[in-house]
């Protein structure tokens, strides 16, 4: 039997998808098994995957789920839905791509878990009407600034430039980012005995400035995306807002919108 035909003998269902990500949404799970069929070579590139029809009879799942899957390959840059082509595999994404899903608040966790900050600078600052206006606060007040790249393991230059600036009342955790790894706003809930319960997000064309043009090995005015986030407090405080500045190029940003009911 060759290996294509022991793969689909796969038994269908749940026990037929990835077993390692047991405990992820079932769409995942498919998506991880086609995702590792698809790196493995078992479906090269410009071959057709599967139809809709024939994933959920080998996977016995609906095809909101197989959508759902085929999507997140799609995310990921793997594979192409064409008109009357069906869904086609494509050249993975370059390994300097960084991509970020984000459907929830916890999902901005996995941005900074895998990623390493390198502070160049925190100090309070007064914001000037240029600054507070950037960031949709308050001119004349204190914040902690805190700025420097971000790296991604196995990436030479660097994810992104980050800036983050941190609500006076709770710049008591700045004495514990040089030794801290991961994201800041689970560190400020934990110390401050506070929940984030909203986080806005708001996405805006910007050009590479000649400092950072050096440091990400692009020209200066290459394109840009910056991605401002206000985090709030259950309470309504503005606890911490932070400005990622990427180049345009090696960045893409997931994202999924579900309808809710009336």
């Amino acid at each position: 039997m060759d290996h294509k035909s022991d793969i689909s003998a796969r038994p269908p269902g749940p026990d037929g998808v990835a077993r390692k990500a047991a405990g992820q949404p079932l769409y995942l799970r498919v998506a991880a098994t086609l995702k590792e069929e698809i790196l493995g070579g078992l479906h090269p590139v410009g071959a057709q995957l599967p139809t809709e029809h024939e994933l959920c009879a080998r996977f016995a799942v609906s095809r909101f789920t197989i959508r759902e899957a085929l999507r997140q390959l799609r995310d990921d840059g793997l594979i192409m839905s064409r008109q009357g082509a069906g869904t086609v595999v494509v050249p993975a994404a370059a390994p300097d791509l960084y991509v970020l899903h984000a459907m929830s608040i916890n999902d901005l966790l996995t941005f900074t878990t895998n990623t390493r900050f390198e502070i160049e600078m925190m100090k309070m600052v007064t914001l000037d009407d240029p600054l507070a206006a950037r960031l949709d606060l308050q001119a004349g007040d204190e914040w902690l600034a805190i700025r420097g790249f971000r790296h991604a393991e196995g990436m030479e230059a660097p994810v992104c430039w980050t800036e983050y600036y941190i609500n006076r009342e709770f710049a008591a955790v700045g004495r514990l980012l040089p030794r801290h790894a991961g994201p800041i706003f689970p560190l400020i809930e934990d110390l401050f005995a506070l929940s984030i319960g909203e986080v806005q997000q708001e996405v805006t064309a910007v050009l590479i400035t000649a400092e950072q043009a050096a440091r990400y090995q692009v020209d200066e005015g290459t394109a840009a995306l910056e991605v401002r986030r206000i985090y709030t407090a259950a309470d309504g405080r503005i606890v911490q807002v932070t400005v990622n500045i990427h180049p345009a190029a090696r960045f893409r940003l997931s994202m999924t919108m579900r309808r809710v009911k009336p």
